[in-house]
């Protein structure tokens, strides 16, 4: 890793996140926080759960440390209401929205005859829709804002049919619309000069996700949730009239900043094979 430009404060702006508890999420939060952002978390977890540790407040808390603000709304992203007063409440506490992220998602591999409509309606509520309207909803402050981005963590879309045969249909569908909700407001959204884009890793992530839903095996083979952490800052400081409607894979985000060595990302030193992310190939 290399030193970063001197021109990526986020002093004063302010960052509104679904989720955001623990993970990619909280990692986002905590270097956006460093350089001085606001940081407005809507999430539902209160209570720590055995196998997936944090919740809003323990982020929160973090956040603050790292020397930003934090203000914590428990709320629901399925729900037009909740999203809609986490939103009024961010503005009346610092003022406007500048970033929002777009970190939440519902994640079940279960293939297409065995998985349950209320499964699947729960990844489309949450990952396609929850992103569509969490960004809806802070698109007239978004306008105010000098620098407005928005950044939601899902995929390049790919069509080949071995991923919807590998990941299961359900699933890849709730990501791909979360790509289509960047690709369209982007478009929607050009003459506003906000910036839409999308971010993913190109391997696998140390999250509770890979530990739990995947497998434990898989963090030796892992990355540290700072490479989407260092790149998702890269694209949200950027101007906005320059960077908007791409999907973005996390190391070639940093690669085009110049950064050349990946090595200090990975959860084990050494040369242990990586394992990529759904969807991903190497370059």
């Amino acid at each position: 890793m290399q030193t970063e430009p001197e021109d990526r404060s986020l002093e004063g702006r302010t960052l509104i996140m679904s989720g955001g508890s623990r993970g990619i999420g909280e990692a986002i939060a905590i270097q956006a926080a460093r350089r001085g952002a606001n940081i407005a978390l809507i999430a539902k977890t209160t209570e720590p759960h055995p196998k997936l540790p944090g919740t809003i407040y323990t982020a929160a808390a973090a956040i603050e440390s790292a020397g930003g603000k934090a203000l914590p709304l428990v709320g629901d992203i399925r729900d037009d209401e909740s999203v809609a007063d986490a939103v009024a409440r961010t503005v009346e506490q610092f003022g406007g929205i500048d970033i929002v992220v777009n970190n939440a998602s519902a994640l079940d591999l279960t293939p297409t005859a065995d998985i349950s409509m209320k499964k699947y309606d729960l990844m489309q509520d949450i990952n396609a829709r929850g992103a569509f309207l969490l960004t809806k909803t802070a698109i007239p402050h978004l306008r105010r804002s000098a620098n407005p981005h928005v950044l939601t963590l899902s995929p390049p879309l790919n069509l080949e049919p071995k991923w919807f045969a590998d990941i299961g249909t359900a699933y890849t569908i709730s990501k791909f619309s979360m790509s289509l909700v960047t690709i369209g407001l982007a478009a929607e959204l050009a003459g506003d000069g906000i910036a839409v884009n999308s971010l993913w890793p190109r391997t696998t992530i140390n999250t509770a996700a890979v530990r739990n839903i995947l497998s434990e095996e898989l963090v030796a083979r892992s990355r540290t949730p700072d490479i989407m952490a260092d790149a998702a800052i890269s694209i949200i400081t950027k101007p906005s009239d320059l960077v908007t409607g791409q999907c973005f894979i996390d190391d070639e985000v940093l690669a085009g900043d110049g950064v050349t060595d990946f090595s200090g990302y990975r959860v084990v030193p050494g040369d242990v094979e990586l394992e990529l992310d759904f969807w991903m190939e190497w370059a």
